[in-house]
């Protein structure tokens, strides 16, 4: 397959004003997705809170307009909603303008299928072949007209309620729910309120620049601080598109990713004779993993990305998979990693299961782990070098059955990532410290 120009692993970003996050590029865009689609096409755009997303909003709009495609306009709403939307009104596509966990000042194009999941790679090659032709415009009898839905949001909070049990209530639970002025501001709030539970709102006052700064998934610090001071039961964080959540319990410490979905697995396996297995990523801790074989629950790594762990999911016939970072996907309830309904769902695993969250996390100890990020130069060079091998599966025998190592270049930065987990700190401390210093010798 040839290798993709644009598109990344979750479409295009990058930062506002630079190729190719440019009005003129996604225009043509928005252009080409039409010409994909055909003649009268329905395609729902979101986007969230950052202040390029009016302008992006509008070159996409005629984009789409010019090819003669039909848009549903519906402001600032979460990734996962997009997916939700395109799916009810039944639309030939969805495009999301974010970019999720970064700063105001980037930006980026998501695309959904028909059917709420991520376009397949031959579809973005297509796109970024047009990409490469000149734009044409419709005859006006042929152009595409464009509208806005107004109770979008009203739609998707009953979507989410949906997805919790009738007979359940939140009442008698006093949550922090912090938004990262993002996507979610104007919907997450509601949705565990209107359930029953006291909800304390931070990072909801979204200005267009404030997205994801000091606060959300990323930064849950001010989360730990309000639950502390408000002495919730919990606090709930997503960041700035809504498809990622991590939590804080009565204590202020932060579960991520990988503990939430640790509490969903546990359930399942409890409550579901076939609850099948779980996706994680080559980040998921091992002490999951050490967990998952004992009690027989079937777990597959992936690369680091939720398009990766998506694929696994479709591949073995599963319904659960995340990561780390927050994306957690209960594929029973959306066609995408979303991060409204997953906490429910962590909510709703708890009530079965009779516990609080932080009697959950002091009974399941994550492993710990040791990150050294070592710069380099040519991180293939030194990684294909026998003698940092040697010293790799020398860690490796030592470590045996009590930890792991995974080292890997940098996607983004001229690194080389270091990583190892072991059930004693110490023992992973010593281990990354050993490999990082023989990378650090072979520059």
């Amino acid at each position: 397959m040839s290798k993709r120009k644009y598109f990344g692993t979750d479409g295009i970003r990058g930062t506002v004003g630079e190729f190719p996050i440019t009005p003129e590029f996604v225009l043509k865009l928005g252009w080409a997705l039409g010409q994909v689609l055909g003649n009268k096409g329905k395609v729902v755009i979101g986007k969230d809170t950052r202040i390029s997303g009016y302008m992006f909003e509008s070159v996409l709009q005629a984009g789409l307009t010019a090819s003669g495609v039909n848009s549903m306009l519906v402001g600032p709403m979460p990734t996962p909603a997009i997916a939700y939307l395109t799916r009810t009104f039944r639309a030939d596509a969805g495009i999301v303008i974010s970019a999720s966990h970064n700063p105001y000042h980037d930006n980026g194009i998501k695309f959904f299928s028909a059917d709420g999941t991520k376009f397949p790679d031959e579809v973005e090659l297509e796109i970024e072949a047009l990409l490469d032709k000149d734009m044409t415009t419709e005859e006006s009898h042929k152009l595409g007209k464009a509208y806005r839905l107004e109770d979008a949001s009203a739609r998707y909070i009953e979507f989410c309620k949906a997805s919790f049990p009738n007979n359940l209530s939140l009442k008698g639970q006093k949550l922090v729910v912090d938004c990262a002025h993002g996507a979610t501001y104007h919907i997450a709030p509601y949705v565990f309120k209107e359930l029953g539970a006291e909800v304390i709102k931070i990072g909801c006052e979204p200005n267009g620049l404030n997205i994801n700064l000091d606060c959300g998934a990323t930064d849950t610090k001010a989360l730990s601080e309000a639950v502390l001071e408000h002495n919730a039961d919990l606090g709930i964080a997503f960041d700035g598109d809504g498809d990622r959540v991590m939590m804080v319990d009565k204590k202020g410490r932060l579960v991520n990713g990988d503990q939430l979905i640790w509490i969903l697995a546990k359930s399942l396996s409890k409550s579901d004779i076939d609850s099948s297995g779980v996706a994680g990523t080559l980040m998921t801790n091992m002490a999951i993993e050490v967990d998952f074989k004992k009690h027989n629950i079937d777990f597959e790594r992936t690369n680091v990305g939720d398009r990766y762990v998506m694929q696994s999911l479709k591949k073995n016939g599963w319904k659960l998979g995340g990561e780390s970072s927050g994306h957690v996907i209960c594929l029973d309830y959306n066609s995408t990693g979303d991060g409204i309904i997953s906490a429910l769902q962590v909510l709703k695993a708890l009530n079965d299961e009779g516990q609080t969250l932080e009697q959950f996390v002091e009974s399941h100890p994550l492993f710990p782990q040791t990150l050294i990020n070592v710069r380099v130069k040519d991180a293939d060079e030194i990684l294909a070098k026998a003698e940092l091998q040697t010293v790799i599966k020398d860690v490796e025998t030592q470590l045996g059955d009590k930890g792991r190592v995974l080292i890997r270049k940098s996607g983004t930065e001229p690194l080389i990532r270091v990583m190892v987990e072991a059930t004693e700190e110490q023992l992973a401390q010593n281990s990354a410290k050993r490999i990082a210093n023989k990378v650090q010798e072979l520059i």
